[in-house]
């Protein structure tokens, strides 16, 4: 994962404390943050993004965008350090935070030439007035260079700054080849109560044929990669480790894959590559494998399970499934007493546990 995923995924997470928390320790606007007060006072009559936000946005996302990406926090005023720049000192809210999310995305695809269609916004919290504060996500962009339609220049990040790109960059970014993009798709989602007897045993327990048998969750999908480019995609891999089961009597296991080869590595891990004849072309899928994750009453510690899908000179996509202990026996212990039912336990454990930066 990228420094500006991992701040985009930090402001996700934690919302406002992520900002007390820039604040107290007087973080510095640096190569994959930038700080910005929305345009005070706005009135009623204001349909869309007032010029002055428009032009921070789309210098910032010529900036970011070709670059290695970052984040624009929206209500965040700065002070001068002279040693290490501008860090943030209060915060400033945004008003009518529902209505500014909506003019920043009208705004991206008119910002830059060409437009940046991976730039993404997330509101970190709002009050009860309504007003709150707003992160901005671009990522390094796949067609370079993005020339900012405010000022027609195109930008580099060169420190906490967006700066004009000299002639020698521009050029080589006129260069540069394009490349495959591979997302991460996730099909075939199903949760499942089953017993723990013949077929669907998994484990045994020690007074297990004095009791009834036990009950546990089964939760099973694909994983599949989309060439999301105009390029064909080859060497398309994925691995995937699983860094905590929660349990001794939890599993990961994988099946159904084939058209690659499976490269040996340690017990809780799954490395897979495409052989070199198969190629993906733009806008396919290819289905890597289905994965299923056993989920018992018996929970001791965390479930963590790490994933990375790509392909050759194409950028790597992350995945994780994490899920505190605490979290994981109020989960199962739901699902096995009939709570809810199927579609609110696969958006709980698809939304709150599995991350990606798809």
């Amino acid at each position: 994962m990228s420094r500006a995923e991992d701040i985009f995924q930090k402001l996700i997470y934690f919302g406002e404390d992520a900002l007390d928390d820039y604040i107290i320790n007087r973080q510095a606007e640096e190569l994959f943050l930038d700080f910005k007060q929305a345009t005070p006072g706005i009135g009623k009559n204001v349909t869309s993004l007032p010029r002055d936000d428009r032009k921070n946005l789309a210098k910032c996302i010529s900036g970011f965008g070709n670059s290695e990406g970052g984040v624009i926090i929206w209500g965040v005023e700065c002070s001068r350090d002279f040693d290490i720049g501008d860090v943030a000192k209060a915060k400033i809210k945004v008003k009518n935070v529902h209505r500014f999310l909506s003019w920043l995305e009208n705004a991206i695809s008119g910002c830059t030439i060409p437009s940046h269609n991976k730039v993404r916004n997330h509101i970190i919290s709002i009050d009860e007035n309504g007003d709150g504060y707003i992160a901005t996500y671009i990522p390094k962009a796949e067609v370079a260079p993005l020339m900012s339609t405010v000022g027609n220049s195109i930008y580099i990040r060169s420190g906490s700054n967006n700066v004009p790109a000299p002639y020698a960059v521009i050029a080589g970014m006129f260069g540069r080849r394009p490349q495959p993009n591979i997302e991460l798709i996730i099909s075939d989602k199903k949760i499942e109560v089953l017993e723990n007897v013949n077929e669907n045993k998994i484990y045994i327990l020690p007074n297990e044929k004095d009791n009834e048998p036990e009950k546990y969750v089964r939760i099973s999908f694909s994983i599949h990669a989309r060439n999301e480019s105009s390029v064909i995609a080859r060497e398309l891999y994925l691995s995937c480790t699983t860094g905590s089961y929660g349990s001794e009597h939890n599993r990961v296991r994988f099946s159904n894959y084939n058209l690659v080869d499976s490269i040996h590595g340690m017990n809780n891990q799954l490395n897979l590559i495409t052989r070199p004849e198969l190629r993906l072309p733009p806008r396919s899928t290819f289905k890597f494998a289905n994965v299923e994750i056993i989920l018992s009453q018996h929970t001791s510690e965390d479930f963590l399970f790490d994933g990375i899908i790509g392909a050759a000179d194409a950028a790597p996509r992350d995945f994780r499934i994490f899920i505190n202990k605490n979290t994981l026996r109020s989960y199962v212990a739901k699902i096995l007493r009939g709570e809810d039912d199927e579609m609110l336990w696969m958006t709980e454990f698809f939304n709150d546990f599995f991350r990606s930066d798809f």
